[in-house]
């Protein structure tokens, strides 16, 4: 299917939409053809192959529990912490696996196959299922890609998904693939880009579900701050990273009593980028947007659009909600770009595909909802991802800690400050953002592999974990 804003915005459970969403639903999907297939009920072994940066990586970003939770039939948009936490402890505890919710197995983390010297040709986020009978006979097995923010591809059907992409984008109203083609459609139409963005959503929505949905989507990114401030204590993973959100609360309540003074706007942005990035490196409920390990940009940026871009003072709550879906549709719309022109994978394009994709994003939102040109808001998307080219993703102990966190919040303050850069111009500049999104991906293909998300390079071998 066309690539739309709630593929880019989903729900999922933390630390990371390649190596935890994405696994778990590639396993779901398995198992959920066993069951199809009427094969389940003859299944007696199990085999799981983890290959490159998901073996390299992948106890620090929770992939080998997605997966089991994943081949139990659990799927990330559905499955709540509690449940996590009461199926990994009883996996744990009995040494039981309960494939498809239908067939006990003796099965646990320590029975996986790692690989992560091996990338198999497709995507370094490669995994492979088999399921065998008493015979030792397969009965069925498939190979899965984790390309990148929650989207996974089948191995045999990257042509197929290809040509199904360009044939639903074709029955889009107004389909688009470069900012080029976006910036096009804008000046034929006479629309702003979160418009040309509605107008697609409606071929598979009504307008009433799409607005919804976005504001369920900021919903959820405020729950996830509020739960996230209720925490305290260190992070799980050994690194003992202490939250800081819960402290940091305390003290802007102090000194910014109104949540009002805008001398702590940018306090008050790395407030929320903070909450979020340390619920999702707790394993919490997070919106990925696009990914996890950048999924603090985005509703950091937002919350600075609802209070303290011009007007919000005297906004109405309709007001307020209409800035969120006009943020997250412009900002939807510069995502589509970086995931057909580019990649928003860590592991194949290093951060800059995270967390520069986001920031790219948010500071579009930001430039569209502050009343920006159409040329204003992709002049601001070029803006925050020029400085995000390079970006490595070489987190310690491949967990969503460190640098992540903090760099999910030094990120929303480039977005903001390029929204404003931007509208303080008239559109015109001399860098596309096409051409940003080329560099980015060129940069990505010639960027070291150990500086992409396998623990081989950077702060993950140079900085001591414990």
């Amino acid at each position: 299917m066309a690539v739309g804003v709630f593929d880019l915005f989903s729900v999922g459970i933390g630390p990371s939409s390649s190596h935890t969403v994405g696994p778990m639903r590639a396993a779901a999907v398995f198992v959920a053809e066993l069951r199809e297939s009427g094969v389940l009920g003859s299944v007696a072994a199990l085999r799981v192959d983890l290959y490159g940066s998901l073996a390299a990586t992948g106890r620090g970003h929770g992939t080998f529990t997605a997966v089991l939770l994943g081949l139990e039939g659990f799927e990330p948009e559905k499955i709540l912490p509690d449940e996590v936490e009461e199926r990994l402890a009883s996996i744990a505890e009995t040494g039981k696996l309960n494939l498809a919710a239908g067939v006990l197995l003796d099965y646990a983390v320590e029975d996986m196959v790692l690989h992560p010297l091996t990338v198999l040709p497709r995507h370094t986020n490669g995994m492979k299922f088999a399921v065998s009978d008493a015979e030792g006979n397969v009965l069925r097995e498939a190979t899965f890609f984790s390309v990148g923010g929650g989207f996974i591809v089948r191995e045999g059907e990257e042509d197929a998904a290809r040509q199904e992409l360009e044939e639903t984008k074709a029955e889009l109203p107004l389909p688009f693939r470069t900012a080029a083609e976006l910036l096009g459609r804008c000046a034929s139409k006479g629309l702003g880009i979160s418009d040309i963005m509605f107008i697609n959503e409606r071929a598979s929505r009504s307008e009433e579900e799409i607005r919804e949905g976005l504001l369920h989507i900021w919903h959820v990114m405020e729950a996830c701050v509020e739960t996230s401030l209720k925490r305290e204590g260190v992070l799980p993973g050994g690194l003992k990273v202490r939250r800081r959100a819960p402290d940091w609360l305390e003290r802007l309540l102090k000194e910014d009593k109104d949540r009002n003074d805008p001398k702590y706007w940018q306090e008050w942005v790395n407030l929320i980028a903070l909450a979020v990035n340390e619920e999702n490196a707790s394993g919490g409920r997070v919106v990925t947007a696009p990914t996890n390990g950048a999924a603090g940009i985005i509703p950091a940026v937002l919350y600075y659009a609802l209070n303290y871009a011009p007007g919000m003072d005297k906004a109405t709550q309709a007001d307020k909600d209409d800035v969120v879906v006009k943020f997250l549709l412009a900002a939807g719309a510069v995502g589509v770009l970086y995931k057909e022109q580019a990649s928003i994978s860590g592991a194949e394009v290093g951060c800059q595909g995270e967390v520069g994709s986001a920031s790219s994003m948010a500071a579009a939102g930001l430039a569209e909802v502050m009343g920006g040109t159409p040329g204003q808001v992709e002049n601001a998307a070029e803006i925050a991802m020029e400085h995000n080219l390079g970006l490595t993703c070489d987190p310690i102990g491949g967990l969503v800690q460190i640098p992540c966190i903090e760099r999910n919040a030094i990120a929303a303050a480039k977005a903001i400050n390029a929204a404003k850069m931007a509208l303080w111009g008239d559109g015109t500049h001399r860098v596309s953002l096409d051409e940003v999104i080329v560099t980015m991906r060129e940069t990505g293909k010639d960027m070291s592999s150990k500086y992409k998300e396998t623990a081989m390079g950077g702060l993950a071998v140079n900085v001591v974990e414990c």
